[in-house]
């Protein structure tokens, strides 16, 4: 082939696409009814927003993010995560003068240059959600619980949060301190990545590959021994409303997550039904990254769900079930009135999926293809819950007539098209 996809990116077709799109709608459903309502915001940032939100000692900044200069010399970067451009549209937006709490998600590509493997792509997408406005734990709770519904929803199950409080201010100060102090002696298991971060953030070594540096660790100062009274306050409090709420959770003073703008808060969900790699997502507090932006200080708290990792490994399929109808003229003579009663159809049952067989080539070739349907047995869009062949011929134009096949029990049936509301009322309220 001359043109091939760029490395580490994919087409999403039917009817994985259709997964995707399904995902999304739940994840609308479950956060709209929690008050969370969507933004968008734009794919290319100035590249600034990510080096001061991020952190310039992180791997996405030294390594990973898309950057170039536009035609008038201004560095421009793909976004390599959303929550930075949520607050810079926030800001921009007036975020002062917005009632508060500030309920939001959006939905969206992010783009991070790294070896691609599975489950992991340079463009990938996400599922963002941002509480703002809120200093108290019942925030942090509130999503928590929140994000273990909308997993549920998709089938998971197991579902545990890892839990840790990252002190800020003079505590991380002391914590870094205290961090160096202890790696002095073990310099050896430090590899250059691993020397960098000791210098720039400490922080980011529990994020290295390294598995001497990772078992030298184990028996590192806590982030928990340096909170300062606020913070164990809040972390406290967390737990507490965690607990209250059901949602399953271990402390985990390891746990930093890989952004520097975390502040307080950070956690992952795992589910037990996926084995050794059964991280699903993280998120955490940012309370000092508005101010840092050049906005009023303001508290708020988040979380970014990898779709492509989620939807490889989500247990249900996402899509709602539906009726499809394929709708097979008998020749080209019957296309019109095929149309016709597809148009029909619809009307009845706006939910369902009506296809008209263009080829008109008979009622043999028209069945075949709903067969392929039914069996799944051809990349179709949709979940079918049942597949029905609606016969169209010389017999059914002249006298009005449409003729309908449920694939599935066989039962065959004609009678006056004026009758197809009724009739597939009837069989939707089976259905449901």
């Amino acid at each position: 082939m001359k043109y091939r996809a760029v490395k580490g990116t994919r087409d999403l077709l039917p009817p994985e696409c259709e997964r995707f799109a399904a995902a999304e709608a739940l994840a609308r459903e479950v956060f709209a009814a929690h008050g969370y309502g969507e933004i968008r915001t734009p794919i290319l940032e100035s590249t600034e927003l990510f080096a001061r939100s991020v952190g310039e000692t992180t791997d996405i900044v030294h390594k990973e993010m898309y950057t170039f200069p536009d035609r008038k010399g201004r560095s421009l970067t793909l976004r390599p995560e959303n929550t930075a451009g949520i607050v810079r549209a926030l800001i921009e937006a007036g975020v002062q003068n917005l009632p508060k709490p500030i309920r939001v998600w959006c939905a969206g590509p992010q783009f991070r240059y790294e070896q691609p493997q599975a489950g992991r792509y340079r463009e990938f997408r996400q599922i963002d959600v941002e509480l703002v406005g809120v200093a108290d734990p019942a925030g942090d709770a509130e999503i928590l619980e929140m994000l273990f519904e909308f997993l549920a929803r998709l089938g998971f199950q197991g579902l545990r949060a890892r839990v840790n409080c990252v002190p800020a201010g003079k505590a991380r100060e002391a914590f870094s301190a205290a961090l160096r102090e202890y790696l002095a002696p073990r310099s050896g298991d430090l590899g250059a990545d691993d020397v960098r971060r000791v210098e720039e953030n400490p922080l980011r070594l529990f994020d290295s590959k390294n598995p001497a540096l990772q078992e030298a660790l184990k028996n590192a100062p806590r982030t928990l021994d340096f909170l300062d009274e606020r913070a164990r306050r809040h972390h406290q409090g967390l737990l507490s409303l965690l607990a209250r709420a059901g949602v399953d959770f271990d402390e985990d003073p390891s746990l930093v997550r890989g952004l520097d703008y975390y502040t307080l808060t950070v956690f992952e969900v795992t589910s037990s039904a996926l084995g050794a790699q059964d991280a699903l997502l993280g998120g955490g507090r940012y309370d000092d990254l508005f101010a840092q932006l050049g906005g009023p200080p303001l508290p708020a708290v988040g979380f970014a769900i990898g779709e492509d990792r989620l939807l490889a490994a989500a247990p249900e399929d996402p899509r709602r079930r539906r009726a499809v109808f394929v709708v097979v003229p008998d020749s080209g003579s019957d296309v019109d009135y095929a149309l016709s009663v597809a148009r029909d159809i619809r009307a009845s049952d706006p939910a369902a999926v009506v296809e008209t067989d263009f080829t008109a080539k008979g009622v043999g070739r028209g069945l075949g293809r709903a067969a392929q349907v039914l069996e799944g047995s051809s990349p179709y869009p949709f979940r079918a819950a049942s597949v029905h062949a609606v016969l169209l011929g010389l017999r059914e134009r002249e006298g009005e007539t449409v003729t309908i096949k449920n694939l599935k029990t066989g039962e065959q049936s004609t009678f006056p098209r004026r009758e197809l509301a009724e009739r597939l009322g009837g069989a939707r309220e089976t259905r449901q």
